[in-house]
Formats: C-alpha cells, sequence, structure tokens
C-alpha cells in the first residue's frame, strides 16, 4: 500500500503574530513553524501502516525552501521520502490541484490529509483532492483501518460518530482521535540522522491558478477592561442592561 501524507508547515500556536506591508503579508520573523497539528495525527497513523502492514509512507508539501526543515522533521519521525512542490501556497484550489498531479502521477491508495490547518483553518483542501482525483473521501476521520483494499473509518459527527466502509483509493481528513496524542512521536537521534540520508524531492509545480487573493489580514480586536462587581443584583443590571446578554 501506497501512503502519502499532507503536510502543512504552520506557525507554532504559542508565536506571536503580526503583518506586514498594510496588513497584507504574514510576518514570518521570529516565528517557528511545526508541523500542523491535525497532519501530524495522520503521519502518526501513516507510521502504524508502516509497521504493521509494510505499507510506504511518502510526505509532502506546496511551499518554498523554507518548508524543508519541517519535511525533515516528518522523515525523521519515520516518512520514507518527501516531496515539495516548488510553488508558493495561495489558496486552497491551488494546493488541492498540485498535489493532485502528484497523487495521480504516484499511484496512491491512501492520501492522509488534516481537515484543516491551524493558520488559515480553511478545511478545504482534502475534499477538493479527492473530487479532482476521483477518490473516495472521509472527513473529520477519528479511527480509519485497513484490510486488503477496504477501509473502515469512524468521522465525527454532530451529537455522535458514524463508522463508515469504503474502498481504496481513499482520501482522508484527519483530526485528533485518529490517534492518541500519547502515540505522537518526537524524532529521536536516529531519526534525525537517517533524515538526513532519505531523498527530498523538489518538483515543479503544474501552474494551477488561484482563486481567491489575500487582500488583508485584521487582529482580533483587544478584550475590554474587566468590571469587577460586588452584588449579585449589580451583575445581573449589568448583564440586561450593559451587555444585552439576558
Amino acid at each position: 500500500m501506497k501512503i502519502l501524507v499532507c503536510i502543512s508547515h504552520v506557525p507554532d500556536t504559542t508565536s506571536k503574530i503580526n503583518f506586514t506591508d498594510g496588513d497584507t503579508k504574514f510576518d514570518t520573523n521570529g516565528v517557528q513553524f511545526v508541523i500542523n497539528p491535525n497532519d501530524e495525527f495522520g503521519l502518526t497513523r501513516a507510521m502504524w501502516f508502516k509497521e504493521k502492514q509494510g505499507a510506504s509512507v511518502d510526505v509532502i508539501n506546496v511551499g518554498g525552501p523554507e518548508t524543508e526543515p519541517t519535511l525533515r522533521k516528518a522523515l525523521a519521525i519515520g516518512a520514507d521520502t518527501a516531496i515539495r512542490v516548488n510553488a508558493e501556497a495561495k489558496d486552497g484550489f491551488q494546493v488541492a490541484k498540485e498535489l493532485a498531479k502528484v497523487v495521480q502521477d504516484g499511484g496512491y491508495d491512501l492520501v492522509i490529509a488534516g481537515r484543516e490547518s491551524i493558520d488559515y483553518n480553511g478545511g478545504m483542501v482534502p475534499g477538493m483532492l479527492a473530487g479532482i482525483t476521483g477518490a473516495n473521501f472521509v472527513n473529520t476521520c477519528i479511527s480509519l483501518d485497513i484490510d486488503g483494499t477496504t477501509a473502515t473509518a469512524t468521522r465525527e459527527i454532530d451529537g455522535g460518530k458514524e463508522t463508515v466502509k469504503t474502498s481504496l483509493p481513499l482520501v482522508i481528513g484527519g483530526q485528533k482521535g485518529l490517534v492518541e496524542e500519547s502515540d505522537l512521536r518526537i524524532p529521536n537521534m536516529r531519526g534525525i540522522m537517517m533524515a538526513r540520508k532519505k531523498p527530498l524531492n523538489v518538483v515543479e509545480p503544474s501552474g494551477a491558478g488561484t482563486e481567491t487573493n489575500t487582500v488583508s489580514f485584521e487582529k482580533p480586536a483587544p478584550k475590554g477592561a474587566v468590571k469587577l462587581v460586588e452584588t449579585v443584583d449589580e451583575l445581573i443590571n449589568l448583564l440586561h442592561n450593559e451587555a444585552k446578554a439576558i
């Protein structure tokens, strides 16, 4: 079984976010980048398929050279090969088209992507990728087992969970629950050294166009000052007349 894991290069959640050029560009100065958490759950599940079922695991990213340390980390965790599509990721449609070209050329049976990245939270790439390639698709996936060409997946739905059976080729949008947090892997020294020798292939983009463009960014409004109250009656009055919450 050939597995491709999509890896987004995203800012660490503890990073201080700023914008430049009149709030039209994200300022990367001083920002530490990591593997998108939803993708990390997927990569860990792919490692299970590699170890238990002999699957081969490749990782892929659409981005410039600055994303390669993130791909190297994925190789250190245990992926066999990394692929970087040499294009700036500008919108979900463009990323899905670039990924689809690699998926179709590589003949992958299973594509594991995070349901969304934690920077833009678009949540659109896995579904569009499945649509372009003609693969089956399961989103918000929290459990996945493969038996031959049959996949059994559990996904979150409103008010509960749903278990479905489908066939390969398959694209999933994975998330927390696909593996336990305690199962996530930290690269050890041996893995880091081996990652230096593993192939990281740079492929030129297919030239897929974008459907959207960023006009500007805006930070959330700062929180207002805290107002302390001494009695329940005063609190009820403020909630009713000032906050209009009751």
